[in-house]
């Protein structure tokens, strides 16, 4: 290990907690273990079914009920039967193929349903779909299919069978939770168990419905104030929250039979989500891309609106309209402008994962149709696409001196981190914020938004040591630009114009570049970007324009 090295892994490890540190000593002593065979009674199903009907399985994820799956755009035909230790789409997908999300899609029929659960029994006693992560979800999914009438049209010795099994996997979930990673992982083990505990009697399940008191701990420190979850991901936001709804629903489908506390405190974290979600969400519908976010993965904003409905559950807003103060982010939405904009640093200290270098960055859609576009996600595994999703260059923000604004390494780590700060915000209107990236701490940014009816307004000026910097401004896919020096022209998809200035800067230049709007999908589209040495105070501003020359 070089001397760089080690620098950057005391700067990436010096926010660990002790929990996590303990955890992982665990893992390595433990991790390994072989599960143990179901012993005691199974459990049994404790409710008729859900008050209100589940959502379906997750939008990317589909299976023809045999040997075919497609998840997360990467599609394997297994030759004879389903290969459950198939490693070959790397481990995200094999996490999708055991989490079973695609067996809650409704164009699988009931009889291949049931045949791969019960082939999983048999035939995957150990290996990667035991991991914490994937059983969390499976056990969930197969929760859901056993309380869907009809889902697996199942007699009383197979039901009883995938009870035994249900049961075996959440007591080894209980022996195997992700302390050594807390944030989403640990919240999404916390709420298997205790949602198995409130569905199920019988066997262990008054012991894991006894882990409720630590969910809502981990519920209270990982939804923030403002409603956002802490590792600032509109994805998982999205994905925790339709967790969360599930177990209003659980929990209201046989009231009284499980402490008040839980139901209360489901119900209002979720109410205050969605009023963040509300505020990440594009005229289109769909999710901000900042961080680790991709479109299909989640279920679309309206979708977990109308569940959330069902359960009268209301959106709960931000104290500030727009202003999202704990989790850093502000949605300014004047005339045909809706601009959502990224103000604050990697977060939770302890496990900033899924952050990346999009300090100060911003999306911009203009009459409900996006213009400016963060990059989205690829995948996972190491490698030049994964840096380059968590790039500086890659979001709509300034790289100062060629240096990310954190100290990216590996799939999802970051040492050293970067300075933001939310200065002023005027909801609806105007924010101001900086930012000092970890390898230019004398260097800070400072940009500020203006949006009204007829212009978004983005000044950027750097303060302290002078140096170069890069100004990108991503498009979405289908616009064109038309550059002269300073200005550009964009045509839109649907026919509109819009006008770009950089006032008291270089001239604009376009460049070609990758879009993630899907995990496993690749999109060239256009970059404006402009360079200068040093950077001066610059003003951009957009307008609509009616015509070509306008």
């Amino acid at each position: 290990m070089t001397r760089a090295s080690v620098g950057r892994w005391i700067r990436t490890v010096r926010h660990l907690r002790a929990q996590q540190v303990a955890g992982q000593i665990r893992l390595r002593l433990h991790g390994g273990a072989a599960p143990a065979r179901s012993t005691g009674p199974a459990p049994a199903l404790a409710l008729d079914g859900p008050a209100t009907a589940l959502l379906p399985g997750p939008p990317h994820a589909f299976s023809d009920g045999a040997r075919r799956f497609r998840l997360r755009n990467r599609e394997v035909a297994f030759a004879e039967r389903v290969d459950w230790d198939f490693a070959g789409e790397g481990p995200l997908w094999a996490y999708d193929l055991h989490s079973f999300g695609w067996a809650r899609r409704s164009s699988l029929v009931p009889a291949a349903r049931r045949a791969l659960v019960l082939d999983w029994i048999t035939r995957h006693p150990r290996g990667v779909g035991w991991s914490p992560h994937p059983t969390s979800l499976r056990t969930l999914a197969w929760l859901a299919l056993l309380l869907t009438p009809g889902a697996l049209d199942a007699d009383d010795a197979t039901r009883a069978r995938i009870l035994a099994s249900l049961g075996a996997q959440v007591t080894f979930l209980t022996k195997h939770l992700e302390t050594h990673l807390l944030a989403n992982h640990y919240l999404s083990n916390l709420l298997s168990v205790t949602l198995c505990g409130v569905a199920l009697d019988g066997g262990r399940a008054a012991g894991w419905l006894a882990y409720e008191g630590r969910l809502r701990a981990e519920l209270a420190e990982q939804i923030l104030p403002d409603g956002l979850h802490h590792e600032r991901s509109p994805m998982y936001h999205a994905c925790l929250l339709e967790t969360l709804l599930d177990g209003v629903n659980l929990v209201a489908a046989k009231p009284g039979r499980v402490p008040d506390a839980l139901g209360e405190a489901l119900a209002e974290a979720a109410a205050r989500m969605l009023g963040a979600l509300a505020v990440l969400t594009h005229p289109d519908g769909e999710i901000a891309l900042f961080a680790d976010s991709a479109f299909d993965i989640a279920q679309p904003p309206v979708v977990l609106a109308d569940y959330a409905a069902r359960l009268g559950i209301t959106p709960r807003a931000p104290e500030r309209p727009g202003v999202l103060d704990h989790g850093g982010y502000v949605r300014l939405e004047r005339g045909p402008f809706v601009l959502l904009a990224s103000v604050a640093g990697p977060m939770p200290a302890h496990q900033p994962g899924h952050a990346h270098c999009d300090a100060l960055a911003f999306e911009l859609s203009v009459d409900g149709e996006r213009v400016v576009t963060d990059t989205g996600v690829f995948e996972y595994v190491p490698g030049p696409l994964r840096d380059l999703s968590r790039a500086t260059r890659s979001h709509a923000t300034l790289e100062v001196d060629g240096h990310e604004q954190g100290e990216l390494w590996a799939a999802h780590r970051i040492g050293g981190r970067p300075v933001v700060a939310l200065d002023d915000v005027v909801p609806g209107a105007r924010a101001a914020a900086r930012c000092s990236g970890w390898a230019t701490p004398d260097t800070r940014h400072h940009r500020v938004w203006e949006v009204d009816d007829a212009a978004v307004v983005v000044c950027d000026r750097l303060e302290g040591r002078a140096r170069p910097a890069r100004l990108a401004l991503p498009l979405a896919p289908g616009i064109t630009a038309r550059l002269d020096g300073s200005r550009a022209r964009l045509r839109l998809p649907s026919g509109g114009w819009l006008r770009v200035e950089l006032e008291g800067g270089p001239a604009l230049r376009a460049e070609q570049a990758p879009y993630f709007p899907e995990f496993g999908r690749r999109i060239d589209r256009s970059v404006l970007v402009a360079e200068a040495d040093p950077w001066p105070a610059t003003t951009l501003r957009i307008t609509r324009a009616r015509q070509l020359g306008s």
